[in-house]
């Protein structure tokens, strides 16, 4: 498998970056007032989804921390 992918490194290469080309495009054609090369866009996005993430996570986590052990092993 390594070998396959060392020798298609390059048609890997080409198809990644015409890929990017026509996401870029299809981006300007749905979202208005955003552009392909919006740094403020592209960054802020992911830092939304991660903090989203972390609430996600952090809201179920503490109320299982509250949990008493006891009480939890008694109901098993």
């Amino acid at each position: 498998m390594s070998y396959s992918v060392a020798q298609r490194t390059r048609e890997i290469g080409i198809r990644m970056t015409l890929g990017a080309l026509a996401l870029t495009r299809l981006m300007k054609a749905l979202l208005f007032g955003v552009t392909p090369t919006d740094a403020r866009t592209f960054i802020a996005v992911p830092v939304v989804l991660v903090a989203v993430t972390l609430l996600a996570s952090y809201v179920p986590a503490w109320r299982a921390s509250k949990v008493d052990p006891t009480v939890a092993l008694r109901y098993e």
